[in-house]
């Protein structure tokens, strides 16, 4: 494996590696402190690309407080190595002058995904997203690039800019890994203490109650939501900043009925930490549409 800091060498050493093997091109683009939520996307870019490019970039412009840059982990030898166990090929490691040069003015605005949800508590925040995420398929050049759906607004906001733009480029998402107990990985969860891990674990089990409920035929979202809401508020130590079932298109509120695959979206703060989660949601009927005619009735021979 191969850690590489420069735009040069990374093209460099990913055209060698093209011309031994071929493509695919696989980008999975982090900001390190990589877990094993990260590692299932290394793993299904693996196991469809011939190159594998990791990024690890912690990309200043998408940080409201300059604290929380400040503050955010920055381990690049655990990273490389955990990398290299699960067959990366490069390790793409630039500095934030490699990224952004002297005299850079340019950014990515993608209109109408980005004001709501993440976008009103983090204002600015897709901005950056966007203009990073542009910059490193330039850089790297993938065929495919894998992102998580624990990230669920920004996976699709780089899916419209990468439409919008025309940029050829297949964006996958990857299903949200869970720890044991239900709560989304995610390197903030490290700062959670005891009692707060435990109240957290209140995230996931509101939105689980949630699917549970629309796959035994409640339509209502108000009435979703505030079962989901109930849970959380439960021992009054999660801080909800949003929650909402929304369209997994265009992220706007559902309206009306439930529909087969919304997404229940929320951001909470625990204890100072701020998680996000999300799942997709089911409806009844389109469970029973996808069952084989007799089978639901009991009458299939």
């Amino acid at each position: 494996m191969l850690i590489v800091t420069t735009i040069d060498e990374l093209r460099r050493q990913t055209g060698v590696l093209m011309r031994e093997r071929g493509g695919p091109v696989g980008l999975v683009p982090t900001m390190g402190a990589l877990h094993q939520g990260h590692m299932s996307l290394v793993h299904r870019a693996g196991e469809e690309c011939n190159v594998l490019v990791v990024s690890i970039f912690v990309n200043p412009t998408q940080f409201n407080e300059q604290s929380d840059l400040d503050n955010y982990p920055r381990t690049l030898e655990a990273d490389a190595a955990l990398c290299e166990r699960n067959g990366v090929d490069i390790v793409f490691a630039p500095s934030p002058a490699e990224v952004y040069p002297q005299g850079f003015a340019s950014s990515v605005h993608v209109s109408g995904l980005t004001e709501r949800w993440e976008g009103e508590f983090r204002p600015g925040h897709f901005d950056g997203v966007a203009t990073v995420v542009a910059k490193l398929f330039g850089m790297a050049m993938p065929d495919r690039a894998y992102f998580g759906e624990k990230d669920f607004q920004q996976l699709a906001v780089v899916r419209r800019m990468t439409a919008d733009l025309n940029l050829p480029v297949a964006v996958i998402g990857c299903p949200t890994v869970r720890e044991s107990e239900g709560l989304a990985m995610s390197s903030r969860n490290s700062r959670l203490g005891t009692d707060d891990r435990t109240s957290a674990l209140q995230i996931s089990r509101a939105l689980q109650a949630a699917l549970v409920e629309g796959m035994t035929g409640n339509t209502d979202p108000s009435s979703l939501l505030s079962l989901s809401r109930d849970i959380m508020e439960r021992d009054g130590i999660l801080e909800i900043e949003y929650l909402a079932i929304v369209d997994p298109l265009t992220l706007e509120p559902r309206e009306g009925e439930l529909q087969d695959r919304d997404r229940i979206i929320t951001a909470v703060r625990c204890g100072g930490v701020r998680l996000i989660d999300n799942m997709e949601l089911r409806t009844q009927r389109a469970l029973q549409e996808t069952i084989p005619a007799g089978q639901a009735t009991g009458t299939g021979k």
